[in-house]
């Protein structure tokens, strides 16, 4: 993981709910007079813990609503406060990137694995979320397919953005739900493709030189200064990077990636072959 501090990383925070949450807890704590070092001895946690709790970057765990909401006098609104905070723990995390990417000048990804979040049907999404490890419940599933679609209204939004996406050829082949499934997402991709602030490129699977080794990222393009923002998402882990050198360093890579790969024409009709042979 890379540390925050040293090279500017940040750390996806818990989202709106848990900072709900966290600022209630702080209120009735300070309210009651009691110290974070005494819910953390009741409750179990930390006392670091407690305070990344009441900082909204971590969402209430385990028993610690009701004791806390017990021990500081809250009549209950802990309890109810962390019930709705958990009901939509399952995109949680992701919800200062879609504040992020909502507001975006411009989105630029590569994406090794499979065809990205952005680009993907209802029906690739499920076939990706079933074979999930350690498996997710239904009920989560269907909470992040709900907002994994929704997310495409970015194509359309005023002001357009403008978007880019560098897919791996790999990874438009492999199969995921069936040969149906990833036809039907190939031919969702080539109308995306057509968009006019979209831009579509393919790497090739025999290419001799590549710049994306070090793995898959979101380059967003923000404010009226057109500075960067990275968001690198990987094994149980998920950070931003906000500072130079290292946002400057993955906009190079960006372009240098653009370069290496067939050109958007070039990458539909590519495509579009791909989608007829299955």
């Amino acid at each position: 993981m890379v540390n925050n501090k040293r090279n500017g990383a940040r750390r996806g925070s818990a989202g709106g709910g848990a900072k709900a949450f966290g600022t209630l807890l702080r209120f009735y704590r300070e309210k009651a007079k009691v110290s974070r070092a005494l819910i953390a001895d009741e409750t179990g946690y930390s006392t670091s813990l407690v305070a990344m709790v009441e900082a909204g970057d971590r969402g209430p765990r385990g028993e610690l609503a009701p004791i806390a909401d017990k021990l500081l006098g809250a009549d209950g609104a802990l309890v109810v406060v962390a019930k709705e905070v958990i009901a939509s723990s399952s995109v949680i995390w992701f919800e200062d990137y879609l504040t992020e990417e909502e507001k975006a000048a411009a989105v630029y990804q590569y994406e090794p694995q499979l065809i990205p979040g952005l680009l993907q049907t209802e029906a690739y999404a499920r076939a990706v979320y079933h074979q999930a490890t350690p498996s997710i419940g239904e009920e989560e599933t269907e909470e992040y397919i709900t907002t994994r679609l929704a997310r495409h209204q970015l194509f359309t939004r005023k002001p357009l953005p403008t978007i880019s996406f560098v897919l791996e050829e790999s990874a438009l082949k492999k199969r995921l739900g069936g040969a149906a499934v990833l036809k039907e997402n190939l031919l969702h991709i080539l109308e995306v493709g057509k968009l006019r602030n979209v831009e579509i490129q393919v790497m090739a699977e025999d290419t001799e030189y590549h710049a994306g080794l070090n793995g898959s990222f979101v380059l967003l393009e923000t404010g009226k200064d057109h500075s960067h923002l990275v968001y690198v998402e990987g094994q149980d882990s998920r950070y931003f990077l906000t500072e130079q050198p290292q946002t400057s360093n993955v906009a190079a890579r960006y372009s240098i990636l653009r370069a290496q790969a067939y050109t958007p024409n070039e990458s539909l009709r590519l495509i579009e072959e791909m989608a007829a042979r299955l």
